[in-house]
């Protein structure tokens, strides 16, 4: 009879994994809290907005989900009082 002896694998060598490295806030809002958000400032406004004028993602974006969430709320503001168009369309 024969034997059904599994060949040994070689082992695996681990390497030391890279230190975790804090990084600092990604928020413009939350790094420099004098920052406020207002439906009246446009400029700053349409830095959130893709030139379809869609609200950018909170990732594309680089805000936190609270203050995410603010700056939506002060574009569709914007929006509604006509200070933002809300689509290209209404640029022409």
């Amino acid at each position: 009879m024969e034997n059904n002896v599994e060949e040994k694998q070689p082992r695996r060598r681990y390497t030391a994994r890279k230190p975790m490295r804090k990084r600092g806030p990604s928020c413009p809002f939350c790094a420099d809290s004098s920052k406020r958000i207002s439906y009246k400032d446009v400029e700053s406004l349409r830095f959130f907005l893709t030139e379809r004028g869609k609200i950018k993602p909170r990732r594309r974006a680089g805000t936190c989900a609270k203050h995410q969430r603010v700056v939506a709320r002060e574009i569709k503001r914007a929006r509604h009082l006509a200070l933002i168009p809300f689509s290209p369309e209404h640029l022409r």
